[in-house]
């Protein structure tokens, strides 16, 4: 097996260097659902841009991830279909032009619609992108006047108060909502028969709650301005504006780009205005190309793959001196981030963090922030010109951590639980920023094993407390940002262990045991998607790479020497590693990006995890 795994860790380490771009970046698909494909059909047309070979490509590709029964799906083990991504696709598929309203493949859709409920039991965002054409009532969507963005920031409840993600599309759809705004050509597809609303929308105690609270807010402005209708409507429209990157997106999401371009006309805007033009034009630099076709990113990975690839070619012996590592820290320090964000609001600290994409300047996360630093943290080291961008760095990861000792993805402490009643499906997500365990362990991870910080650190103290607190009865720990609890297990596990925990420890000891308990008969790890809809493991009947590797070097990290499970999966990661491309095993999406509604599938992971298992399994037991 040593042999196999020798030749296995050379041929990545030997096919990543020749995917490097010249300027020193990694570009893999960030591959997500239907809806950023069917969207920017919809957008294209109801915009009248031509683009028709686009327009063909994305038809072409939504055809070939219709099921046999006539639906969409979010990820492959979705039990019949999934409604919102059917309604996109169908809708789009009407709007491209090139599909007539009798093919038999869009009546099994429709049927599935009319089964589920018709318009009004999909999720909120495509309730919007529906109202926004005309084939859904606004009266049924957010009853929140745009007045909230004017609640002052010393209210206990304000616009401020949400998730960056979360305000960046509360802006649009308020402005949306607002002016009742329609976009109409000969070209919409005319559907409203599928929308099946009741005449009221009912809300339950909590969300009462909240509107009462937004009131009370609006009421509180000492002196209510007579134009603050006005005033709030400026306010979203230059929220945005303020937020929009070099490539002309909208802090480099395609979600919020869309909205925002409607936004805009809402608020006057032409289509042909240089904005709208340039927002369009940044979100089409968004396709990527995958084996079905050409596909919509909603936020490429591209800083995010340089780092966690830069840091596992270091990992796997590549030394920092190399041409590929020198290459990738050059590109790395040139975006790092020197503006101010909104997470400059609640923190004291100066820029210093890193985002996920290209274009991002603005809107930094710690977990990238963590990557980006290890993967030049070996060149910080022995280049004093590099040393600087790393101390800023962990000077802006070490003051984004949350008052009860957890990191957040963008900003700390927005936390108001309140927020999750907000009336947008996925609120419970999107509107708060809360610690999670994944990114608290991977931030402990890079602190102890980079930074050389231990368990005695204050800080790290406080987050080690704090992960405990938050362990499963089963031992296993809830992951944010991955599928699921395997990734939430090993993000605690390597963060824990790397700050000195020691392996004895009955936390690490139960979350052991229940990585073990899990372990499939082919050895490997695999974890659907229904875990992160139904708050509990829910496995998978066949394993995947990047969790297999997860659970194996949470594995690695508590043990001495191999035991039965790690030897039984190291055989079966390499066994995946032998597989063909498209393998449900290397295509099953592992990574979240809105929980129940958005699932990821990083072209790049199958290289990344396998390779830094691999790596430490031969660094560790030789």
């Amino acid at each position: 097996m040593k042999k196999k795994i020798e030749d296995t860790v050379h041929k990545m380490v030997s096919d990543l260097k020749h995917a490097q771009h010249a300027e020193g970046n990694w570009s893999y698909c960030f591959e997500n659902s239907v809806m950023t494909d069917a969207y920017m059909i919809i957008l294209l047309r109801s915009l009248e841009t031509g683009d028709d070979e686009l327009v063909v490509r994305l038809v072409d590709r939504i055809w070939k991830l219709q099921t046999r029964e006539g639906t969409w799906k979010l990820f492959e083990d979705e039990k019949e279909g999934n409604l919102s991504s059917t309604i996109e696709a169908y809708f789009a598929l009407r709007f491209s032009g090139m599909v007539g309203e009798d093919d038999k493949r869009l009546k099994k859709a429709k049927q599935f619609i009319e089964k589920k409920g018709g318009f009004h039991m999909a999720h909120s965002m495509t309730k919007f992108m529906l109202a926004i054409h005309g084939q859904y009532e606004w009266k049924h969507l957010l009853p929140i006047p745009i007045e909230l963005v004017m609640i002052p920031k010393s209210f206990p409840l304000n616009f401020w108060d949400f998730s960056s993600y979360g305000r960046g599309h509360i802006a649009p759809l308020l402005l949306l909502k607002d002016q009742r705004f329609s976009l109409k050509t000969s070209g919409t597809p005319l559907v409203q028969h599928l929308s099946r609303a009741p005449d009221h929308v009912r809300y339950n105690e909590r969300e009462w709650k909240l509107f009462s609270k937004i009131n009370e807010g609006i009421q509180s402005l000492a002196s209510i301005p007579f134009n603050l209708h006005q005033q709030a409507q400026q306010f979203a429209l230059q929220y945005m504006l303020k937020r929009i990157e070099s490539d002309g997106t909208y802090l480099s999401y395609f979600s919020t780009t869309f909205y925002m371009i409607y936004a805009l006309m809402a608020m006057g805007y032409e289509k042909n205005d240089p904005i709208i033009v340039k927002a369009v034009s940044g979100i089409k630099e968004m396709a990527c190309e995958t084996k079905k076709g050409i596909h919509i990113q909603n936020s490429p990975s591209t800083v995010w793959d340089t780092a966690l690839i830069s840091n596992t070619l270091q990992e796997g012996g590549v030394d920092a001196g190399d041409s590929s590592i020198r290459k990738s820290v050059k590109y790395l320090l040139k975006k790092q981030h020197f503006k101010y964000g909104d997470w400059a609001i609640d923190s004291a600290v100066k820029p210093g963090g890193w985002g996920f994409s290209n274009s991002n300047s603005i809107h930094p996360d710690v977990d990238d922030t963590t990557a980006a630093l290890r993967a030049i943290t070996y060149s910080a080291a022995q280049q004093p010109l590099v040393r600087p961008s790393w101390d800023r760095g962990i000077e802006w990861v070490l003051g984004m951590q949350n008052s009860d000792g957890g990191w957040p993805a963008f900003e700390t402490n927005k936390t108001k639980g309140i927020l999750t009643s907000f009336p947008l499906d996925g609120a419970e997500a999107a509107a708060i920023d809360p610690s999670t365990p994944d990114l608290t362990g991977r931030a402990l991870d890079f602190l102890g094993k980079k930074a050389g910080l231990t368990k005695d650190h204050p800080q790290v103290k406080r987050a080690i407390q704090w992960l405990k607190l938050m362990q499963k009865e089963d031992g296993s720990w809830y992951g944010r940002w991955g599928v699921c609890y395997i990734y939430g297990a090993w993000a605690a596990m390597t963060g824990m262990t790397a700050v000195g925990v020691q392996p004895s420890d009955r936390h690490l000891q139960k979350a052991k045991s229940w990585l073990e308990s899990i372990q499939r008969k082919d050895g490997g790890w695999g974890e659907s998607c229904y875990s992160d809809q139904e708050k509990k493991y829910v496995p998978l009947s066949f394993s995947t790479r990047s969790q297999t590797a997860w659970a194996l070097e949470a594995l690695i990290r508590i043990d001495d020497k191999p035991t039965p499970a790690i030897d039984l999966g190291i055989t079966a990661l390499l066994e995946l590693m032998n597989r063909g491309g498209e393998d449900p095993s290397n295509t099953y999406p592992t990574g979240i990006g809105l929980p129940g509604n958005f699932y990821v599938h990083y072209h790049s992971y199958q290289w990344i995890w396998p390779l830094m298992t691999l790596s430490l399994y031969q660094e560790k037991y030789g």
